[in-house]
């Protein structure tokens, strides 16, 4: 199962007493299943991120969060979007995907990134290192998941893990999803071209044409048919059936998280990445800055209404007909561009 349309839970601060803060995240993940979204994803953080909220704000701890709604819904794919490397063992993470792929009867997907959020290792003591040392240390970490994932053991030994005939078992099946996450066009597209299924691009809509084309040529260094790659971007969603509404909302948003007193060039940056209006504003949105330049699907996120009921299927019921547009689209390119080939 890969993300054509996803939705990701991006808080847990609801105006709730904690007792009713889980039943929230189980009404979005329901609804967004029966809006049509592929995949269902929380975060991977246990302190929340400053764009969303104060770090004392309430937050879950990802994998036991996805293992609950593995069993609070039936069809929908399940995923971290994106586990830091940095947090968990690889061989334990290899177990933890599996075991929620088998809990959720085959819909749990690995989403997988460097990490990157350097207070929170300090808070927990998770070592941060530098940035060549965490990509170093996600590319061995995916070659011991990979192969945990496909053939269920693993013997490496690398600078900064090892195993020794690492088992994992059961696995329901082999051929478990890897999404990699960022927006480095050399370390970051290089291990999705060798390791993943899928590869979330990190990049403001302006970033797109020149992030596909470094991730073709990735592909391209390691042999790899670019089409077998899914992409998505990530954005962040305001929407109301009234688009004023919609917008004060936006408009909070940016002074509530700082946005607002960014120099303008990289303000600017920042709102073109938010979709903001009616349902129709936003798919037009997603049409135009997304879809049109070549990525595959869309990943949102809804921080200050998502939790609120008709939110998520609003968005749903608004970006669906264009995923799948997309996705015939591609089809028909690539089916043309093989025939052509082969003449």
């Amino acid at each position: 199962m890969s993300i054509g349309l996803g939705y990701v839970v991006p808080n847990f601060a609801y105006s709730t007493p904690v007792k009713d803060l889980f039943p929230t995240v189980v009404a979005q993940a329901r609804e967004a299943e029966s809006a049509g979204f592929d995949t269902v994803g929380v975060i991977d953080h246990f302190s929340q991120l400053p764009i969303w909220g104060p770090p004392e704000a309430p937050i879950l701890e990802s994998y036991t969060t996805l293992a609950a709604l593995a069993s609070a819904t039936s069809s929908v794919g399940l995923t971290a979007i994106v586990t830091g490397n940095t947090y968990r063992n690889p061989g334990l993470l290899a177990k933890m995907i599996t075991s929620l792929d088998v809990i959720s009867n085959g819909r749990a997907q690995l989403g997988i990134g460097a990490g990157w959020y350097e207070p929170e290792h300090r808070q927990l003591g998770f070592d941060f290192g530098t940035v060549g040392h965490r990509f170093e240390r996600l590319a061995e970490a995916l070659h011991i998941i990979e192969a945990l994932l496909r053939t269920g053991r693993s013997s490496f030994t690398g600078t900064w893990y090892r195993t020794d005939n690492a088992i994992n078992e059961p696995r329901l099946r082999d051929d478990l999803p890897i999404m990699v996450g960022g927006g480095g066009e050399k370390k970051t597209f290089a291990l999705a071209a060798r390791h993943a299924a899928h590869v979330d691009i990190l990049a403001v809509p302006a970033e797109l044409p020149s992030k596909l084309a470094a991730l073709d040529q990735r592909c391209a260094e390691y042999g790899r048919a670019r089409d077998t790659l899914t992409t998505s971007v990530f954005g962040t969603v305001f929407v109301d059936e009234n688009g004023d509404a919609a917008r004060r909302q936006h408009r909070q948003y940016m002074q509530a998280s700082g946005l607002d007193a960014l120099a303008d060039p990289v303000k600017a940056a920042a709102v073109s990445a938010h979709y903001v209006g009616t349902p129709d504003d936003v798919a037009d949105q997603v049409q135009t800055r997304v879809l049109a330049a070549g990525v595959d699907g869309f990943i949102a996120a809804a921080p200050t209404n998502g939790h609120l009921p008709d939110t998520v299927a609003r968005i749903g019921h608004a970006l669906r007909p264009l995923i799948r547009a997309a996705r015939s689209f591609q089809r028909k390119n690539n089916a043309k561009y093989e025939v052509q080939s082969a003449t």
